[in-house]
């Protein structure tokens, strides 16, 4: 009968242990902000070839001439892609130089994308192993980063542009070419 209430008295203070760690992660504020560890840091180097014949491939020696740049990760296949297009149309109207990396697509599905949704891209390379986008810490598609024009990550957006996120990516792309 006694170890019956100790057992019963481990079992509650065990859920009162529990129940204390999950109210205190509640009361936590909310941080939806994800920590990059590339940022700050330079482009590796690499050379994809082009994925379409309208535009070069791209390089890293195209992310080091001095001039800040929008790094956009997209694929043909990606919902979010074709949602973040407009955005990407704002943005280089307002001056942005966007260049782009296709991840696992066709050459045809990336033509067929551009046709629909418009070709905001100086430059377009193909990666179709992921090898680039692996090794700038992108996690999938779509991601878009600022780079400086020494080659270096100054910012990264993970996720979609949305219509108000243009204001905020054109201030960090004026700070870059600060």
């Amino acid at each position: 009968m006694r170890r019956l209430r100790y057992g019963l008295w481990i079992i509650v203070g065990i859920a009162a242990a529990l129940f204390g760690l999950f109210a205190y992660q509640l009361s936590q504020p909310k941080n939806d902000f994800v920590q990059s560890a590339m940022v700050g840091e330079p482009m590796p180097q690499f050379d994809l070839p082009p994925i379409v014949e309208s535009r070069p491939g791209l390089s890293r020696a195209d992310l080091v001439d001095g001039e800040p740049k929008l790094l956009n990760i997209f694929a043909s296949w990606c919902i979010p892609c074709a949602a973040e297009a407009p955005q990407l149309e704002a943005l280089e109207r307002a001056g942005a130089n966007i260049v782009a990396v296709a991840i696992r697509d066709r050459p045809e599905d990336v033509e067929r994308f551009l046709s629909i949704y418009g070709n905001p891209f100086t430059r377009i390379g193909k990666d179709d192993i992921s090898e680039l986008q692996l090794a700038i810490g992108s996690s999938g598609v779509p991601e878009t980063f600022v780079i400086d024009g020494n080659g270096v990550i100054t910012y990264q957006h993970i996720g979609d542009i949305r219509e108000d996120d243009v204001p905020m990516l054109l201030e960090e792309l004026r700070k870059a070419g600060a």
